[in-house]
């Protein structure tokens, strides 16, 4: 029970942060429009959980929490000036670009947070709960379900109105080409392939670090610059 208590006041501690965060940002930065986006999906996780939808809330809740640590660790390395991981950068470094619009920040935040960060918070809860990750599929399922059916809404929420009609039809061929479902799916092929991989460290490590570039190259696809 004390264990399950301390996850629960660091579930409490992410969404304080998010919060936090997003009332410092200037609301058209791209992080702020993505934290915006995750914040949402993490607050409505928190309510099915206390609503008892997850099977094992304690799992839940720990992945919840370590999937956010992983977010909210590229937040301080860029405030400190280091390196985030390469799924992060292109979000950080196109943030303020005012040719790419909200739909795209927030879609690249997604894709680097499922893509890589989702994979590696799998496996930080197995080693959290003595846990594999078969033990966490029911709770992968949930969340994932979760998340791609919010997609619909952010797409419909951050995409262009009538008025921008002229700009629609190149940001629906980019945006097209992604998709939740199909990162969630890499995501928990990943995570158990990290999992399998943990007794050679320079072969996880070497994995790890593929994923992060591919996931990377995927999001600064996503933030190509349109025209006005």
């Amino acid at each position: 029970m004390a264990q399950c208590e301390q996850v629960l006041t660091a579930v409490d501690g992410v969404v304080a942060r998010m919060r936090a965060l997003g009332a410092a940002l200037p609301a058209r930065d791209g992080v702020a429009v993505f934290n915006r986006v995750y914040l949402a999906v993490t607050e409505a996780v928190d309510r099915r959980i206390d609503a008892g939808r997850f099977p094992d809330a304690r799992a839940a809740i720990a992945l919840d929490v370590r999937f956010a640590e992983r977010y909210l660790a590229a937040v301080d390395a860029v405030s400190e000036e280091r390196r985030p991981p390469a799924c992060w950068r292109p979000l950080f470094a196109f943030r303020r670009h005012p040719g790419v619009r909200p739909l795209q920040f927030a879609l690249a935040g997604i894709n680097a947070h499922i893509g890589h960060d989702l994979a590696l918070a799998v496996v930080d809860t197995c080693r959290t709960l003595a846990c594999e990750p078969v033990d966490l599929e029911d709770e992968f399922d949930r969340v994932g379900d979760l998340l791609v059916s919010l997609e619909e809404r952010i797409r419909e929420e951050l995409a262009p109105g009538p008025d921008l009609l002229r700009i629609a039809d190149p940001l629906t061929h980019l945006l097209g080409a992604w998709s939740l479902e199909r990162a969630r799916d890499a995501a928990w092929t990943a995570a158990r392939a990290l999992w399998a991989l943990r007794g050679l460290p320079d072969v996880a490590g070497e994995f790890t670090e593929r994923l992060d570039t591919a996931v990377g190259f995927a999001g600064r696809m996503l933030l190509t610059p349109l025209p006005d």
